[in-house]
């Protein structure tokens, strides 16, 4: 009888994708946001200190070990806050999966479980679990909808991250499932800004682009040279967007299913190159080294259904270009 009735609420819960808004309605309500140092998990709590929050627990790696249980357990025990946003995460380059990959699998995998179980154990309300587009197959179609998940080859380069985050998606769904907790996951798809990674090896290609470009100016240099054709079609959300997407998903969203998060729109990466270019002033040639691979062709996140809920991006390319080239300026020695 018992599985019964469990089935039956499940059934119900599966339904009923939005909830009321007990989020952002309590102001005072304790809010613990892993990973508040990052690109995204810093842009969060600018976003809800501007939005008048006042209870953020927040604690860095010194403070709070997540990839170890009784520490995790133990904070849950003593904090216990109300609201939980998980963007903690170790993350890197090809280069750093392919020679750390039992680092990206395990480490990930550490810090998912025993924050999503010590949360349901000492009485949050809700999660947020915070992703990544490279869940999804390699070859999904195009533009990428929630449902290709687990549905063909991950990309070799980076599957032991993305093989953590899907193992994140699940868990939760599984929580949801057998508990009846409101957890819930999104998707972002490749950001940008403030706090940004601009290592000269290790970056991702707007921030790499940006510092190249930087470099050349400030040396005088006549060109900067970049890999491949800049054909490849490539999406790009700036984090305050994802901020504010992310306090979306926690006031109106309470659905099993994952939720994509990107602009919805596509530039290639010569229209990119060209305009951090513009931003940051470099005056010389933009030359293409068309002996270089291009890698995939088009990576596009299918956004539709947050768009559904009533959750559109607010910040063009442009601007959120300008807005990270100023904090580059600024913070980046």
């Amino acid at each position: 009888m018992a599985s019964t009735t469990n089935g039956t609420l499940y059934l119900l819960r599966c339904l009923v994708d939005t909830t009321s808004d007990s989020f952002s309605s309590d102001k005072s309500a304790k809010i613990f946001v892993a990973g508040h140092r990052g690109l995204v998990g810093s842009a969060i709590v600018r976003k809800l200190q501007s939005l008048g929050f006042i209870n953020l627990v927040l604690r860095t790696h010194a403070d709070l070990d997540l990839t170890s249980q009784n520490d995790v357990e133990s904070f849950f025990a003593t904090e216990k806050p109300q609201f939980v946003i998980l963007a903690a995460a170790k993350v890197g380059g090809i280069h750093a999966n392919n020679t750390y990959p039992a680092d990206f699998i395990a480490v990930n995998l550490q810090i998912q479980t025993n924050v999503i179980d010590s949360a349901y154990r000492h009485g949050a309300n809700k999660l947020l679990f915070l992703g990544s587009s490279c869940i999804y197959p390699k070859f999904a179609p195009q533009p990428i909808p929630e449902n290709a998940l687990l549905t063909g080859p991950l990309e070799p380069t980076n599957e032991w991250y993305a093989i953590a985050k899907i193992a994140g998606i699940k868990m939760c769904q599984a929580y949801r499932i057998q508990y009846g907790w409101d957890a819930i996951s999104g998707m972002p798809t490749n950001l940008y800004g403030p706090y940004d990674n601009f290592h000269p090896e290790n970056s991702h290609v707007l921030p790499a682009l940006m510092r190249r470009f930087h470099e050349a100016k400030v040396r005088g240099a006549k060109e900067v040279v970049v890999w491949g054709t800049g054909s490849p079609l490539r999406e790009f959300l700036h984090v305050d967007d994802l901020a504010d997407a992310v306090v979306f998903l926690m006031s109106k969203y309470s659905g099993l299913e994952h939720v994509n998060v990107g602009s919805g729109k596509e530039v290639t990466i010569k229209e990119l190159a060209e305009l951090v270019k513009e931003v940051v002033g470099f005056e010389g040639e933009l030359v293409w080294d068309k002996t270089k691979p291009d890698g995939t062709p088009r990576k596009l996140m299918d956004s539709s259904k947050l768009a559904g809920l009533g959750w559109t991006p607010k910040v063009s390319l442009k601007d959120g270009l300008i807005d990270t080239y100023k904090w580059y300026l600024e913070n980046v020695k």
